[in-house]
């Protein structure tokens, strides 16, 4: 279970989630920077796996596919944006 309000402290963006989806390993911080949150242009660069899930913000990216503590992740910076 997560906090659907997350927000990255980095680039103080909402970090977006996408339930089934995976990101594609060619993803890079540009691709993101340039596209986000257009869902549209997002497409691009997910890979559709049942179970996973694609978290991103404008600076930084994940793909979860089993029980993950994202805040062992040093390099994250998402907090939650309160409900």
């Amino acid at each position: 279970r997560t906090c659907d309000q997350l927000r990255c402290t980095a680039c103080d963006f909402r970090v977006s989630l996408f339930n089934d989806y995976m990101w594609d390993q060619s993803c890079d911080y540009l691709f993101f920077r340039n596209n986000m949150p257009e869902l549209s242009k997002l497409r691009a660069k997910m890979i559709k796996k049942k179970g996973a899930r694609a978290y991103a913000c404008q600076c930084s990216w994940r793909s979860i596919n089993e029980l993950t503590d994202l805040q062992t992740e040093q390099q994250l910076r998402w907090v939650c944006g309160k409900h």
